[in-house]
């Protein structure tokens, strides 16, 4: 690849890999992350030569699945900080270049509230990265209130990523497929329907969730989703058209592979301000990441506006420092 991308790119989904982080998870059991054969090289220095091959002029690093919750909540909230200094380091020597969401000790709830706090106010973190599921929780689970409570306080952005699903009973398909293939985008909108339904996304309407892969399932799913709320009880004031109007106002971005069909499905409900671009670097390997990145350009060239917006100007709004 020799000629950049015709749009200069922020990227809000890519991931980044500390040989500490790395060690950890090994150590842990996680040497085939969510059943992919290993965890893909990454270092600084690579990160900065991709972007720059890929016209990507700013990347949010976070830290991807399985997580850094390994089963014991002590070890969980030191790698939280390990690797949370790690990304406001790397943002601190690029600050035009790097930006960071800050992981999260959960289901620790103090530990998190407490790195939550360190990572906002010491360590200058952009936002932070939740999983789908904390061992077997999800959010909007009651035991994560109160750290959703601090988030809205803080108008805080939230990359909602996926990862395994906690379920002792799933059986593989025959064909083994890596998790992140099919069970990602089902986590994705098991994560979001437990929010929207449990009332998290009313109760705390100042969060700006980032729903990665252009919002995984629920584009196709979203009218049964809705149906839900004129169909089980106890939904209170929750109507379908409350549903959608919520799933409307979060942020979507582009990882993945949203053309040619999820995106239209997509835009049915979204708001075109709150589409993001994301490479999924370097767990989607560079070449992808180019053909993918071909795709939306050729399925967005009747419409250059949205194109733009969806890979740089929506992001200045969200993230107005970078201006």
């Amino acid at each position: 690849m020799t000629d950049k991308p015709p749009h200069i790119c922020i990227d809000v989904h890519s991931h980044f890999i500390p040989d500490a982080y790395r060690a950890a998870a090994v150590s842990a059991g996680h040497m085939q992350p969510d059943g992919m054969p290993g965890f893909p090289p990454w270092s600084s220095e690579l990160a900065l030569a991709t972007m720059d091959r890929l016209g990507i002029e700013t990347s949010f690093l976070s830290i991807s699945s399985p997580g850094i919750h390994f089963g014991d909540d002590h070890a969980a909230c030191e790698l939280a900080r390990t690797v949370n200094d790690c990304g406001a380091a790397l943002k601190a020597a690029h600050p035009t270049r790097f930006g960071h969401f800050a992981s999260l000790p959960l289901p620790d709830v103090q530990g998190a509230l407490e790195e939550l706090a360190r990572a906002l106010d010491v360590l200058g973190s952009d936002g932070v990265i939740l999983d789908s599921n904390s061992g077997g929780l999800y959010p909007g689970d009651p035991d994560f209130e109160p750290v959703m409570a601090e988030l809205d306080r803080r108008a805080a952005v939230v990359l909602l990523h996926p990862t395994s699903p906690d379920c002792p009973v799933c059986k593989p398909p025959s064909i083994a497929l890596p998790r992140p293939i099919l069970e990602f985008m089902f986590e994705t909108a098991r994560a979001v329907t437990n929010l929207l339904l449990s009332g998290t996304l009313t109760r705390y309407p100042r969060i700006r969730f980032i729903i990665p892969h252009a919002g995984a399932t629920l584009p196709v799913l979203a009218d049964r989703i809705a149906m839900a709320a004129g169909i089980l009880p106890d939904m209170g004031a929750l109507t379908p058209e409350k549903i959608l109007a919520l799933l409307g106002r979060l942020y979507y971005d582009m990882a993945g592979a949203p053309v040619p069909r999820l995106l239209p499905a997509l835009q049915s409900f979204a708001d075109p301000s709150r589409l993001l671009y994301g490479s999924d670097w370097p767990f989607t390997p560079e070449p992808a990441v180019v053909r993918l990145r071909a795709q939306l350009d050729a399925h967005l060239a009747s419409d250059p506006a949205l194109l733009a917006n969806i890979c740089r100007n929506n992001a200045l709004s969200l993230f107005p420092p970078l201006r």
